[in-house]
C-alpha cells in the first residue's frame, strides 16, 4: 500500500490523490494527539486506517514519542492492540 509518512500525519495516496489520513500533531516534545482518521468512503473495510495506525506505531517508537489518542476510531485500535500500548502516553495532557 502506498504511503506517506511525515511527522505528525500519515497519508494512503492512490494515483496521486490522499484518500486515507491519520493527523497526530505534537502536544509538546514527547507526546502526540492522534485526533484525526478518515478513509475514503470508496476504500472502507479493505483495512487501510488500521494499517495508517501501524505506520503512526512505527514513527513514535522510531521518534521516541508517546501519543495521547482522542480521534474515536484510534482509541479503539490500540483497545484492540495491547501489543502498541507501549506508545501510549500513561498521563493525560
Amino acid at each position: 500500500m502506498p504511503f506517506e509518512i511525515y511527522e505528525n500525519r500519515v497519508e494512503y495516496v492512490e494515483d496521486g490523490a490522499v484518500l486515507g489520513v491519520v493527523d497526530f500533531p505534537a502536544l509538546d516534545g514527547e507526546t502526540v494527539d492522534i485526533c484525526h482518521t478518515h478513509v475514503d468512503p470508496s476504500l472502507r473495510g479493505r483495512g487501510i486506517a488500521g494499517r495508517m495506525m501501524e505506520k503512526v506505531v512505527e514513527c513514535l517508537r522510531q521518534s521516541g514519542r508517546k501519543a495521547y489518542p482522542t480521534c474515536p476510531y484510534a482509541v479503539r485500535w490500540f483497545d484492540d492492540h495491547p501489543e502498541c500500548d507501549d506508545v501510549l502516553s500513561e498521563d493525560a495532557p
